[in-house]
């Protein structure tokens, strides 16, 4: 039987239909959970302890995902079981609506801030930079982590967004989730990019989200391996764009040793985002 987990990353809200990629307007976020009762009625099922909840993004209109940041904090508000981050942007026509969704960093429950290029902007882009300098150094100032969007090629690679943990992971801890995104991504970080940095003393961390198969279980060996990374690994689903079912049953096969599997999926979510 599944063991009770702590899921690290996964969203609340659903996203208007759209026309991905050129086609006819669909939406594919068919587990998605437009209000915090649904939410709860997943957790109960999966048996799921603590989890951190994140806004839904996914279409090209600012104002869906920023809106869904009261959501977020109205889950976390309604139940000691979730933590939730806030959407912020690196664009720079979302300045003022990122300064609009800083100025609730302070409520309660608000432990993350989620941001990706997969609506725009880069790290290296020009009209980035003020908007990247806003969301981490807040994130420093308030104790914050920063959930990062990782996937294989442009402005979310983790060649470029390794630069924002070479920038900040020593005063800002950061979330790259997916394992650096893909076949490339998780040969990138498990290969040696990850556990450089953490030996440098660089705040990073990641979970196990959409990671091909071999992934998992080539990172547990690395942990092992070079003493280093059990702390900094995490279970999650990134639902409704993953599913428990499927997430849980490849972290679990990854290693056997009782102690790393406990950090996976309970430990290591109450050291960053709270017991």
């Amino acid at each position: 039987m599944d063991r009770p987990t702590h899921d690290a990353h996964r969203h609340i809200g659903r996203l208007p239909s759209y026309g991905f990629y050129g086609g006819p307007p669909v939406s594919p976020d068919t587990t998605a959970r437009a209000t915090v009762r649904e939410l709860f009625a997943d957790l109960d099922a999966e048996r799921t302890e603590r989890a951190l909840v994140l806004p839904n993004y996914g279409v090209p209109d600012p104002d869906v995902a920023f809106d869904l940041n009261q959501l977020a904090i109205e889950a976390a508000q309604a139940d000691d079981r979730v933590r939730c981050g806030l959407w912020v942007s690196p664009r720079a026509s979302d300045s003022a609506r990122n300064d609009k969704a800083l100025a609730l960093a302070a409520e309660a429950g608000v432990v993350a801030l989620k941001t990706s290029f997969l609506l725009g902007g880069a790290v290296d882009a020009p009209d980035s930079a003020a908007e990247l300098h806003k969301i981490f150094t807040t994130a420093a100032e308030r104790d914050l982590v920063v959930h990062v969007h990782t996937s294989p090629g442009a402005a979310s690679d983790v060649d470029q967004v390794g630069k924002l943990v070479e920038q900040y992971g020593a005063s800002t801890r950061i979330h790259l989730v997916h394992l650096g995104g893909g076949m490339s991504g998780h040969l990138k970080l498990i290969g040696g990019r990850f556990f450089d940095w953490i030996e440098r003393g660089l705040q990073v961390y990641t979970d196990t989200s959409w990671a091909i198969g071999f992934a998992p279980a080539w990172l547990c060996q690395e942990i092992q391996r070079r003493g280093v990374g059990h702390d900094r690994v995490l279970f999650a689903t990134d639902t409704p764009w993953g599913d428990h079912a499927g997430e849980y049953a490849r972290l679990a096969a990854a290693t056997d040793d009782p102690e790393l599997t406990d950090a996976l999926f309970r430990g290591n979510f109450e050291s960053l985002y709270g017991a």
